[in-house]
């Protein structure tokens, strides 16, 4: 074990790395100790973390109770409400801390406690490259926000309040009433958002124990998987099973099959890629198209359904949907509690409300959540979560409205002139990795005020953007290429005529080939938001949505070098017409 290189060796290193250790309180007899680091995210701006504290201590009972030594250490938090521009400009430097955390330090395996959106995909992220034995225990959802009898879910309901308050239809004083009904446990969201998707994958994918994302925060069950988390971690430093023995292209498979059946967010196509991209896979979209195309969609949880997590978690969780779509899984991977999925699935009941977990041969639809879109605007791929819009915009042709950035959206979307109706689409440019920056997600771009007041709810919008998981609408984002590298996305005008034909999977721009030249010999890429700095770094390495928006550095050298070539020739297309107009 790593430690015993530490702890155990007779020459002055060893000496000063007992005499310190001992110093805290520690004997010889703990040295001699599997030593498990335990990750831990809690910090007072991330509120979705604010009870990890109490969560580590449970984890170190469980290491202390099968002769572990556990020994904390912290990582950067990101929380979702409070990092601007947006928490995806950090994942990748948390994913970095996280590693050079797990390999600097004399730990022999490390319990990795996450829950807010972006703090699980960077763990696993770690996990992956970092490759000593680990096991992820997500902090669980709030309960049900509750107001006049009514069930609430963060954020879902975070947008549909502001929306009517935006219309006139509620007070200043019944906002403040939901504000304080909303958010009202511990925990991440409890609607299947992006914090509640990660959760549900790190379960599938074999990392998490069984049943561990859906346990709501003030549970005390989750009390208790803490315990059996930190117990497990000592087992899998025993038998020296690692991330990479887990985490298969089958595994893989796996999350994405259960990230389609759950109508999860469109923000894990991204992480996943990611993951993929630490273990040496290429991960494309068509793979996740194809899952989604033979998944049916079962979970009927919000925002595309019924239920949130709390009634999840008592129809079963993650267990008794991967029971549900046994057949359609890969059962001979192996999981964290050291038997395959099958195995651990032998034992599990089926669900215990078929209205919340769907059985297959009554699904809510025959497809997965999400939809992979093509297209002349958007060569290398969009997603949009087809189980949450309104049926009458799943096919739809409208004359475009522009916002060429985040700024120009917020200073005329609302404007009483701005020529636009129901049957408009709207675009917003420059909100990807490298244009926004850090894809914020601003995605679901607002209905116009004056169409609120009319009634209108929904509207196709298109973005190179990300949505929240609480995000719910007509939403077509991570358009690749982004209009900051060149993407046809940057070439569109006002009154342009766009298709959608979400069955058909495609999203075209009725624009003649010879007009887009002479679009693209005027355009030129936006200044960068940073001139030093980790933002400079950020903008220089990240890769393109569809490759994940990790930075190629942090990817093995072979997988780096081909998704490097292909980014260059995407992009490199609409500089060869440039070149050939200018010529």
């Amino acid at each position: 074990m790593k430690s015993e290189s530490y702890f155990g060796e007779k020459d002055l290193w060893g000496f000063i790395h007992r005499s310190f250790t001992k110093s805290m309180g520690y004997t010889e007899d703990d040295l001699r100790k599997p030593v498990i680091g335990i990750c831990n995210t809690f910090s007072e701006l991330n509120k979705c973390h604010s009870h990890f504290n109490e969560l580590v201590d449970y984890v170190k009972r469980g290491v202390w109770q099968v002769g572990g030594l556990p020994m904390e250490f912290p990582t950067i938090s990101i929380g979702e409400p409070y990092v601007k521009p947006t928490t995806m400009l950090l994942r990748n430097l948390m994913a970095m801390d996280t590693e050079e955390m797990m390999k600097a330090h004399p730990i022999d395996g490390v319990v990795l406690i996450g829950g807010c959106d972006k703090t699980v995909p960077a763990q696993l992220m770690a996990a992956a490259s970092a490759n000593i034995p680990a096991i992820v225990l997500t902090g669980g959802p709030m309960l049900n926000g509750r107001l006049q009898g009514r069930s609430l879910g963060a954020c879902t309901d975070c947008y549909g309040f502001t929306l009517e308050h935006k219309a006139g239809n509620l007070s200043d004083e019944e906002l403040a009433t939901a504000e304080n009904s909303v958010c009202r446990s511990d925990g991440h969201c409890m609607v299947m958002g992006t914090a509640s998707t990660m959760a549900s994958i790190a379960e599938a994918i074999g990392m998490a124990l069984p049943g561990c994302a859906a346990i709501p925060a003030p549970d005390s069950r989750r009390r208790h998987i803490s315990e059996a988390t930190g117990k497990q971690i000592v087992e899998l430093v025993r038998r020296n099973i690692r991330p990479r023995d887990i985490m298969t292209m089958d595994a893989l498979e796996n999350a994405i099959r259960i990230t389609m059946a759950s109508g999860g967010s469109t923000n894990a196509i991204i992480h996943l890629v990611a993951i993929a991209g630490r273990l040496g896979f290429k991960l494309p979209l068509e793979t996740f198209d194809r899952i989604s195309a033979q998944t049916p969609f079962l979970l009927n949880l919000r925002p595309s359904g019924k239920y949130q997590m709390e009634e999840y978690f008592e129809a079963g969780g993650v267990p008794a949907l991967m029971k549900e779509l046994e057949p359609l899984l890969h059962g001979d991977c192996l999981t964290v509690t050291g038997k395959t999925m099958k195995e651990n699935l032998a034992t599990e009941p089926r669900t215990w409300n078929p209205d919340v977990i769907r059985p297959m041969v009554e699904p809510l639809d025959s497809q997965g959540g999400i939809a992979v879109l093509k297209g002349n605007l958007a060569p290398n791929g969009a997603l949009i979560k087809q189980t949450a819009v309104s049926p009458h915009l799943k096919k739809h042709k409208g004359k475009a409205v522009v916002f060429d950035s985040p700024e120009d959206l917020a200073a005329r979307i609302d404007d009483p002139n701005l020529d636009v109706d129901e049957n408009s689409v709207l675009v917003l440019k420059n909100a990807g990795p490298k244009g926004a920056p850090a894809m914020p997600e601003i995605g679901q771009i607002p209905i116009p005020a004056k169409l609120l007041k009319q009634g209108i709810r929904d509207m196709v919008r298109i973005s190179d953007a990300r949505i929240s998981g609480t995000s719910y609408g007509a939403l077509i984002v991570h358009v690749s290429p982004e209009a900051a590298v060149g993407g046809t996305l940057a070439l569109v005008q006002s009154g342009d005529e766009i298709e959608l034909d979400i069955e058909a999977k495609r999203l075209q721009l009725h624009v003649a080939e010879e007009d887009l030249a002479i679009r693209r010999s005027g355009w030129s890429a936006p200044k960068p938001h940073y001139d030093r700095g980790y933002g400079l770094l950020f903008h220089e390495r990240v890769l393109q949505a569809h490759l994940g928006c990790d930075f190629d550095f942090l990817l093995p050298p072979d997988l780096r070098e081909e998704l490097l070539r292909e980014e260059a020739d995407s992009i490199s297309k609409s500089q060869a017409a440039v070149e050939r107009d200018n010529v």
